[in-house]
Parts: structure tokens; sequence; C-alpha cells
């Protein structure tokens, strides 16, 4: 069965896996060519995500030292939405790509936005159009793409967007993984080729 994959973003004002949302960033990607697909950006209101999440001063004193564009999320004009507001829309975004057995969600790290994320749905009892064996993770892959490969192109490729929009890093999360799945597949190719391995899997 073929895999939509997801890559996911959160903006929070903590780190630890109970952190509230300040803004959530998804976009489909092909990781064989690192297309990108349909979007998603919500920001949240602090307010509503305080009540169901953690807040940490030293995330708060973070946030202070970002750029103007990254702390536009938290101005008065900006449009905001509750947390459960957020994750409903987030919710019907994904049904739309396909059941939950179908997608694949990235996220950085083993413990932060798949977890956070899947606090927050629990928290408001919702129920995510996701399921958790589906996650993969942005760190590991970049890990076994610096430390096996020799590649890094999360510190190589040519950065767009802002840094800290949740869409703007999901994007680039997307690409810079892409990057790594290609050369695998080039490697898993080459070896076939030379008779190393029997076959490559689609």
């Amino acid at each position: 069965m073929m895999k939509t994959h997801v890559m996911i973003d959160l903006e929070t004002m903590g780190n630890g896996n109970h952190a509230a949302i300040v803004s959530i960033g998804a976009v489909v990607f092909n990781p064989s060519n690192g297309e990108l697909g349909a979007d998603f950006e919500e920001v949240v209101s602090l307010n509503s995500s305080a009540y169901y999440g953690d807040i940490d001063a030293s995330t708060v004193a973070w946030w202070v030292n970002q750029s103007e564009e990254a702390r536009s999320i938290f101005l008065k004009d900006t449009p905001k939405s509750t947390l459960k507001d957020a994750l409903n829309e987030l919710n019907q975004w994904l049904a739309d790509l396909g059941e939950p057995k179908e997608l694949c969600l990235w996220g950085n790290g083993k413990d932060f936005d798949n977890v956070i994320l899947a606090n927050a749905f629990k928290a408001c009892r919702i129920r995510p159009n996701f399921v958790h064996w589906n996650d993969l993770d942005v760190r590991t892959i970049v890990r076994m793409g610096r430390d096996i490969l020799g590649i890094n192109p999360k510190e190589t490729l040519v950065r767009e967007g802002v840094h800290h929009s949740a869409l703007d890093d999901a994007k680039f999360q997307a690409q810079y993984v892409s990057v790594i799945w290609e050369r695998f597949t080039q490697v898993q190719l080459s070896c076939a080729q030379a008779g190393l391995v029997e076959g490559v899997n689609s």
C-alpha cells in the first residue's frame, strides 16, 4: 500500500511532551523526489493552548530573541484558533488525505512534534486521524545521512521562508529528508545493479 508522507512542525511554548502549541504547520511531500503537495497552517491562541499544555520560562525567553516575522504569530491582529478548533481543522485536513493507516507523519524527534501533537489530541478528547506506528523521525534520518552517507542537507540546502514559522519549517524539513531518502534509494539501486542485493523494494 502506498503511503502519503506528511511533515509536521509545531511551534510551542515549552519543550516537554505536553508543551503548549502556538502554531501547527504540515505539508504533504514525496520523499522520493522532494515534491511538495497540499499544506496546512494554523495559529493557536496561547490562552487556549495553555489550558491544555505546559509553558516554561526558558522557551518564553527564547521566543523573545527570535525574529519579528517568527514572533508575528503572537500579535493581536494575527488570526488565531482555539486549540480544539485547530486540531479539528488539522484532523479534517488529514482525513481528506487518506485513512490513518495510509498516512506517515514525520516530526522532529521521537519525543517532540508527534508526541506533543498526540498529547494535545488526547487532552482535547479528539480522536486523531493518524496512528503512532506510522510516526517517522526527522532527526534519525538526518543522523543516518550524516553518519552513513556523509551528507547533511539540513546544513547545506538553501533555506527559504521564515525560521520558526511552522509551515516554512515543515517544508524545509521535507526537502532535506527527501535528499537523504533519494540518496539511500540511489545506493540501493547501485547495490542491486552490482548484484549485492536481490532487488529494490518499490
